[in-house]
């Protein structure tokens, strides 16, 4: 088990390159399985994400080569239509299933996993491959799937989930007929997806008032594709910049991707400054408290909002923060409270935006009284984002802190702490 230990108080300067997305590697590994011949993916990043996305591969039959950033990926023949049990759980197994079903007619994937943030329901994957034309079962911790032949079919989500998205999508471009999703996500690295797609021969239209259309084609062939930058962690370093007092470049970062995050930035009172090459992110005076909701894109990521948070309590006043992707994400929010900050968790929906979780007391808002001062403690990740979350606090407080867990954040970051380092951070990371 390893650990980070973080002596706060050093403003962060310099630049930092961003990582392809961690929440692209593995829909687009998984899309690698629609074709035989070779696919090249680059811009990959080295992290816990990719690693399993490669465990999940070879079990299959897939024949992969990692080299710097780029991933060679073949997949002749299907081998075997069961992913095992791999060596943690994980949500990207369940994309296997179309094409698994696509390639071989069967597919047997574990149960989904992942991070512990709220529920993560697969009946909305399961209705949409019944749509297509598959019979589904679960049994257990298994999700068994097979068919005679994919169809199209009209699909309406009932929320615009990132995942049974992308499952329905890879589980249309091969499929016989016209597929429709209504009421679909459209996240960049869904886009970025079907960028890929397109480019592998499939013919995917994208419609207005989140309709995605599909024609299936027989056959996909090889691609060569690069991974969009990491807008998670583009956010991530920016935080730290303003946070700390500091001035980071983030190199690769896009505009296109952070505009709500941008908007909110500016509302807050920090500062950036766009070039062709990526962001500069800067303070010039004190933060102010600042109302936001999560959404699905192109609203305020859910996944932008743990290291916002931490910020927010080193802003004038009182901030809101209203979460309406996940049901639990506010569980880090007492570790920060142990370092200082005074953080209000509540069961009410703290916002304009509809909210499926009205009314159930879920503990979904937050009110974030600042500014206060933050001091070292003793720390556990309790998922990717919180384990950032953290790492940002620690980064600003007095003293020294102590973080365990870091798994969690090496799943989705590179090498954090060096690259923190780097900028001027006092952080190691040891044995315990």
């Amino acid at each position: 088990m390893e650990k980070l230990v973080i002596r706060g108080g050093r403003p962060l300067r310099g630049k930092v390159r961003i990582k392809g997305a961690k929440n692209a590697i593995g829909k687009m590994m998984m899309a690698s399985l629609l074709t035989d011949e070779e696919v090249v993916l680059r811009n990959v990043p080295r992290n816990k994400e990719t690693e399993i996305a490669i465990e999940i591969m070879e079990s299959i039959g897939s024949h992969i080569v990692w080299e710097g950033d780029a991933v060679s990926v073949r997949t002749e023949k299907i081998r075997s239509f069961r992913v095992p049990e791999l060596s943690r759980r994980n949500r990207i197994p369940i994309l296997a299933l179309g094409p698994l079903l696509a390639r071989s007619g069967e597919a047997e994937v574990p149960m989904v996993g992942g991070d512990k943030i709220g529920a993560r329901p697969v009946d909305f994957h399961i209705a949409s491959l019944e749509k297509l034309g598959a019979e589904v079962l679960v049994e257990g911790d298994l999700i068994k799937a097979r068919t005679s032949g994919l169809k199209g079919a009209n699909i309406v989500l009932p929320y615009p989930s990132v995942g049974a998205t992308e499952n329905t999508v890879l589980a249309s471009v091969l499929a016989k007929g016209r597929t429709t999703i209504e009421n679909a996500a459209t996240e960049p690295e869904i886009t970025d997806l079907i960028k890929m797609l397109q480019k592998m021969g499939a013919i995917i239209e994208l419609g207005a008032n989140r309709h995605i259309y599909i024609e299936g084609v027989s056959r996909l062939r090889g691609v060569e594709h690069s991974l969009l930058p990491d807008r998670i962690e583009a956010a991530s370093f920016a935080i730290m910049a303003l946070a700390t007092g500091g001035d980071i470049f983030v190199e690769g970062a896009e505009q296109e991707h952070l505009i709500t995050f941008l908007n909110v930035i500016r509302r807050l009172g920090g500062e950036y400054e766009v070039k062709d090459d990526g962001i500069r992110f800067f303070r010039d005076g004190d933060l102010r408290a600042v109302h936001v909701e999560t959404d699905t894109h192109p609203g305020f990521a859910t996944d932008w909002q743990q290291p916002l948070v931490v910020l927010l309590t080193q802003a004038k006043g009182n901030s809101i923060i209203h979460e309406t992707v996940y049901e639990e994400r506010f569980g880090y929010a007492e570790d920060l409270c142990r370092m200082g900050a005074d953080i209000e968790v509540v069961g009410k929906c703290l916002g304009d935006l509809p909210c499926r979780f009205q009314g159930k007391m879920y503990n979904h808002s937050a009110i974030v009284h600042g500014p206060t001062p933050l001091h070292g403690e003793r720390l556990e990740m309790r998922d990717i984002r919180a384990g950032m979350a953290h790492v940002i606090a620690a980064l600003i407080a007095d003293g020294v802190s102590e973080i365990t867990g870091v798994e969690h954040i090496d799943r989705g970051y590179e090498n954090i702490d060096g690259r923190i380092k780097i900028l001027g951070a006092d952080i190691e990371r040891i044995d315990e």
